[in-house]
Parts: C-alpha cells; sequence; structure tokens
C-alpha cells in the first residue's frame, strides 16, 4: 500500500521534469526561429585594415544582407588577439557577439600565454572556418640561396649568420620559424618585432636573413626582386606564386604552417543559432562574387560544418602544443 504513493510521487515528479524540459526546448527553439532580432557584432582580435578585419567585412555584409539586421565589425586589439578573444568568450551567448579568430588565437596564444584567461576549445561553439592563406618563406637578396637545398647549405656553412623575424613572440611565423629549425636541425637567431610590417621593413633592410609571411603581403616584393622566395609553405602551391614550390616538395614532409581564419561563439549560444550562422556563412563562401573579393585577397575560400571545425581546432591545438614546447617558446 505504501508504493501507490511513491509511485504517484515518482511520476509527477517525471511529468514536471518532462514538462519543464519541454519548455525548455521549446523556449530555446523559439528563440532561435527568431534569431536574430537586433544588431550583431563580430570581434576582430587585430588591427583595422588587416587581413582579418577585411575578411570580417565582406562576410558580414553579406550575414547583414541574409539575416535582416545589421552586423559591424568591433576591433579590439592587443595581447596577440587574446582581449578579443576574451571579450567574446565573457560576452552572453546569445548569437549577438561573434569573433573572427585567426591561427594564433584559435590554436596558439594557449601554449604560448601563461594565465590565459580564456580556452578557445571550452570557451567558444565553433561556426565556421571561413578561409585560409598559405605562407611563404622568403630571404633577403643577399643570401645566395634560391631554393631550400642552397639555403640550408648556405645555414650550415654560415651557422651564426641566420636570423628570422616575426611580428612578435608566440605569433604564427615565430612558430613557423621554430618548426622549421625543429625540421632540418638548423639554428637561426629569432628576433621579434611590433608587428608584421616592422618585421618585413627589417628583411628589406637586411637586418634580418629571412621570413615566413603571408603571400598576399609579400607576393609585390617577391615580384620586384625585393625578396627571394624559398618555398610555400603548405600542402600545395600557392594560386598567387605558382611558380614556387612547397616545401613539402622540396624535402620537408609534412611541413604545414598556413594561417586560417575562423568565426565562434562564446560557448552555450544555442545549438540552432550557431548551426544557422554557419549555414548562413558557408552559404555566403559559395557566392561566386565573395569568392572572387576573397580569393583577390590571397585567401583560399574554405567554409566548414561546426563540427569540422571543433575537430581542426582539436588537433591542431595538439600540434601546435608540441611545437611550441619543443621550441620552448613562451610569451613575455
Amino acid at each position: 500500500m505504501r508504493i501507490i504513493p511513491r509511485l504517484v510521487v515518482s511520476l509527477s515528479l517525471a511529468l514536471t521534469n518532462a514538462g519543464s524540459a519541454l519548455a525548455q526546448s521549446s523556449t530555446t527553439a523559439e528563440s532561435a526561429s527568431a534569431y536574430p532580432s537586433r544588431m550583431i557584432r563580430i570581434i576582430n582580435p587585430f588591427s583595422a585594415g588587416g587581413p582579418s578585419d577585411i575578411l570580417d567585412r565582406i562576410v558580414g555584409a553579406e550575414l547583414s544582407t541574409r539575416l535582416h539586421q545589421t552586423v559591424i565589425i568591433e576591433t579590439k586589439v592587443g595581447a596577440g588577439g587574446n582581449i578579443g578573444m576574451e571579450a567574446t568568450a565573457r560576452s552572453p551567448a546569445d548569437g549577438y557577439t561573434l569573433v573572427s579568430a585567426p591561427t594564433g588565437t584559435l590554436v596558439i596564444n594557449p601554449h604560448v600565454f601563461n594565465n590565459l584567461r580564456y580556452d578557445p576549445i571550452k570557451d567558444f561553439e565553433p561556426i565556421s572556418l571561413m578561409t585560409s592563406i598559405d605562407n611563404v618563406l622568403v630571404v633577403h637578396p643577399s643570401v645566395p640561396a634560391k631554393d631550400l637545398k642552397e639555403l640550408l647549405a648556405y645555414a650550415k656553412a654560415n651557422p651564426t649568420k641566420i636570423s628570422y623575424g616575426s611580428p612578435g613572440v608566440g605569433a604564427q611565423p615565430h612558430v613557423a620559424g621554430e618548426m622549421f629549425k625543429l625540421a632540418t636541425g638548423i639554428q637561426m637567431l629569432h628576433l621579434p618585432y611590433k608587428g608584421t610590417s616592422e618585421a618585413t621593413a627589417a628583411l628589406l633592410g637586411n637586418q634580418i636573413t629571412m621570413l615566413f609571411g603571408q603571400v598576399s603581403a609579400v607576393a609585390p616584393l617577391i615580384a620586384s626582386g625585393k625578396v627571394h622566395a624559398i618555398g610555400i609553405a603548405s600542402s600545395k602551391r600557392s594560386a598567387i606564386l605558382p611558380n614556387v614550390p612547397t616545401l613539402q616538395e622540396q624535402g620537408l614532409t609534412g611541413f604545414e604552417s598556413a594561417s586560417i581564419y575562423a568565426l565562434l561563439a562564446p560557448k552555450g549560444t544555442p545549438a540552432p543559432i550557431v548551426e544557422k550562422l554557419s549555414n548562413e556563412v558557408r552559404s555566403i563562401l559559395q557566392n561566386p562574387t565573395v569568392r572572387k573579393k576573397i580569393s583577390d585577397l590571397g585567401m583560399d575560400v574554405v567554409g566548414s560544418t561546426s563540427a569540422e571545425l571543433a575537430n581542426l581546432m582539436r588537433t591542431e591545438s595538439a600540434r601546435y602544443a608540441k611545437i611550441v614546447k619543443a621550441g620552448n617558446i613562451k610569451a613575455e
């Protein structure tokens, strides 16, 4: 006789919980279907006018048209992109604050900076991988090397004369340089600068031997003879520099150091909103006009699902963690 009241209570609790879950699911679905109902902002963690800023404005303009809401690009620079990433991570998880994350903030910074106040994998919802940009190893014309074999021979014969620049400690070009050292066994002095333009100016002034630069930025310098291209740091040749072989073609098996740009939302953003944004971004990236605009920037259009980006972030983070540890790279 005492079982019946307990059964009634259990059934009542089960129905109450089921009703709460159904109500919560209904609310989420309703909010997702009404999304967006106001302005969306995409945070750019780097300087205005740079590759990420231009890409964000192209995608943001199309997203605004498709979603019938204003999309603004908000620049929050500093600390290697960490300020913009942290601001996004702490924003409400409602789909109205997104962030455009390049390679550094996406998979490198967690291994370089101590006491980082965000985790790219744990604190964000992946939306889509938007683009990638090939990097190319370039040297000053005074270096008597036209390809990887000649560069390595020169480096081994002159172990104290090889230096490479980067936009700063822990920046992707710095990590690419350490990766190159590990792959080739040569000795190189790393000289960090305050930005890409400063590092490039140092190369042009023969203050450093070489650097890894994005093909879109250094292609004009290669064409003018101000620097010489040694090899593309990707698995395939660049459409911008089709005559420059990859470092892999020249013997560095598996050497890969491309720049990628992804769109993320704060952790906890409802799955239907993440899926909607992912679908819209991928559709935008298939538009021929948009593809041309992005290709003209020297970027390769990608587009991915949320799950594909999540998997890429995990594998790339693990890969860069090993390089950072081996090179003992730590931001000051």
